[in-house]
């Protein structure tokens, strides 16, 4: 049967409590090799994204880290079986052992920021004399011709687009010094950030507080924080080589 892998830890490390039930509510254990071990279950026949296993993976990661520092795996990540498991803990252990040590009091807080489009449009238009000259004559002309549209319509989208690009380099500026490291997340639509923030726990007052002067200094943008989160997007994956099965390489990615 395959092994479903949730995290890594020290071998010393606290085990989850007795009884935690995991994706396809599998009861979860601990594998250790050497100084390390994973928290693992047996990984269920069909493993799809249901709401109720990914909050099962979720549980179980915020059991084992109320204990101490664990690096999150993905979800769905499955390995052949528990010797491929320890196997990849022992080729890795020297990665594995750095990342936990560098992690260890962190968390992440992901913030995706956007645009509110009304309140921007206000903001491009009182920024930009050009923008709100050319409006006026096309009011004045009664709306303007197709091409005095076409026009606006550039001159507008173009100075949004500035906008955006200046904007998201603000939020993050203003958000770094409260972390201990930033890492850029995939492009998403309708956000000109996506970030995520390793922030030590006796930090994250200061970055959370930082995180709403943000909003009062950008009305005209929308921003989400979602955490504390474990460390995932702070969790390098170790060497491809020798190993390279599911446990090992997918930590810290997707």
């Amino acid at each position: 049967m395959s092994t479903y892998v949730y995290g890594i830890m020290a071998a010393s490390h606290p085990s989850p409590p007795q009884g935690t039930a995991g994706v396809g509510e599998r009861p979860v254990r601990v594998l250790k090799a050497d100084e390390l071990a994973a928290v693992v279950s047996d990984a269920p026949e069909e493993l799809r994204p249901k709401r109720r296993d990914l909050l099962a993976h979720q549980n179980v990661l915020s059991e084992a880290g109320a204990e101490g520092c664990v690096l999150p795996m993905r979800f769905g990540s499955v390995a052949p079986d528990d010797a491929t498991v320890t196997g990849v803990l022992t080729e890795r252990a020297e990665h594995y052992t750095e990342r936990l040590r560098a992690l260890d009091g962190k968390v992440e807080y992901n913030v995706k920021a956007g645009h509110v489009e009304e309140a921007v449009l206000h903001r491009v238009m009182a920024e930009n004399p050009d923008i709100r000259a050319q409006a006026e004559a096309n009011r004045l002309a009664g709306g303007g011709s197709y091409d005095d549209r076409l026009r606006l319509g550039e001159m507008v989208a173009g100075a949004v687009k500035a906008r955006e690009a200046e904007d998201g380099a603000q939020v993050v500026r203003a958000l770094t010094p409260a972390a201990a490291a930033v890492s850029s997340g995939p492009e998403s639509t309708g956000w000109l950030v996506n970030a995520s923030f390793l922030v030590g726990r006796e930090a994250a007052a200061r970055f959370l507080d930082a995180a709403e002067q943000v909003r009062r200094d950008m009305p005209h943008l929308e921003l989400r924080v979602n955490g504390p989160l474990p460390p995932y997007s702070f969790v390098e994956p170790g060497p491809s080589e020798p190993a390279a099965s599911t446990a090992g390489a997918d930590v810290g990615t997707g």
